[in-house]
């Protein structure tokens, strides 16, 4: 398997309840392209650029996955910050 394969069953998103168990190879391509990327669904990057684990003291943006792209979701003032922001959408 390539190296961004998804073997793991934990990554695949629920189904509603009310899909018949039919439809759900049919709707399996559509679930699959609204899965957020290996990142996951909160995400941040240091706004001047550069690692993450450099400067913690620095402003951080807070991206979010709409389950198409991911948005802007805010700034945080630290990387502590931003990693509770990241934690709570889990």
């Amino acid at each position: 398997m390539g190296k961004h394969s998804r073997p793991d069953p934990r990554h695949e998103p629920e189904l509603p309840d009310e899909v018949d168990p039919a439809d759900e190879a049919l709707l399996y391509p559509y679930i699959r392209r609204r899965r957020p990327p290996l990142g996951g669904r909160r995400v941040h990057h240091p706004i001047n650029g550069g690692a993450g684990h450099v400067r913690p003291d620095e402003a951080r943006l807070l991206l979010e996955w709409d389950g198409f792209a991911y948005q802007p979701g805010g700034v945080a003032v630290s990387l502590a910050d931003a990693h509770q922001w990241a934690s709570e959408g889990v």
